[in-house]
């Protein structure tokens, strides 16, 4: 059952940010500890681009600075998944595996909506922080700054990457509807998402074709580092958008054919 419009569902939205921020700030030592470990893992992450850039100045045509904006949307983007996707999407298979799915159907609001925004970790915050500041230093590096129109660009991407992220992973709840077991492959993917931090034309043959059409790897970090950098080729960023929303709408499909599937818990 759907009720309400837009301001509704922001409303919900709201409602569930600050939740999460409440629940979180009771523990506030283990919210500091988070955000401290957090920043670790940035900084870890970037020493293989050390070790790499170390005797050389450049790799498949990607030199350090420009390496150093793709760490940096990919560590965006990884605060992203696990502040605001993961939390909430994969509690939802063990709900349907137990049949308390059925609350969730019962309340009146979209079950999409619901159980995206169930849940958010806000110290993932300092991962977004972490990923602006890497690209700042790395723009300081290279001695530019990018263009208003690189910077719409690369935004209108970053939309676009985190539309897809999402959609991969409704994708894996929805098909928890028909498959028992789904839990394994959430943190395949998670996996595989790792290899987002290394610009696409790192890649050779299958993988990159891969990680560019079924898995958009690119899409989510190097072209919108392409984008910010001013490579981007107006071509890309059209087709990236379209096929960002094209996932969008198929991830949108597939999780309605699979509530109609969905068998109660009461049934």
């Amino acid at each position: 059952m759907t009720v309400g419009g837009l301001g509704y569902y922001v409303r919900l939205l709201g409602v569930s940010i600050r939740t999460s921020l409440i629940t979180s700030m009771q523990y506030r030592v283990d919210f500091v500890i988070q955000g401290v470990m957090s920043l670790l893992w940035t900084a870890l992450a970037i020493f293989p681009l050390l070790v790499l850039y170390g005797d050389r100045t450049s790799v498949a045509g990607w030199d350090f600075g420009s390496a150093l904006v793709v760490m940096g949307l990919f560590t965006i983007m990884r605060g992203v998944l696990e502040g605001a996707i993961n939390p909430s999407l994969l509690a939802v298979v063990e709900r349907i595996r137990s049949g308390s799915f059925d609350y969730t159907l019962l309340k009146p609001a979209d079950a999409q909506f619901l159980v995206s925004t169930t849940r958010f970790d806000p110290w993932h915050v300092t991962d977004l922080l972490a990923g602006i500041g890497i690209i700042v230093y790395a723009f300081v590096e290279m001695g530019r700054a990018p263009g208003a129109g690189e910077l719409a660009a690369a935004l209108a991407l970053v939309a676009a990457a985190v539309a897809v992220m999402y959609s991969l992973w409704i994708l894996i709840v929805a098909s928890a509807f028909w498959v028992v077991r789904m839990d394994n492959l959430s943190f395949l993917l998670g996996a595989v998402f790792d290899a987002a931090r290394w610009p696409i034309h790192v890649f050779r043959g299958t993988w990159r074709f891969v990680f560019t059409f079924i898995i958009p790897l690119a899409l989510m970090t190097s072209f919108p580092a392409m984008a910010l950098l001013g490579t981007l080729s107006l071509r890309t960023a059209l087709l990236s958008l379209a096929g960002s929303a094209a996932f969008f709408m198929v991830s949108r499909t597939v999780w309605t054919l699979a509530i109609r599937s969905y068998t109660s818990a009461s049934s």
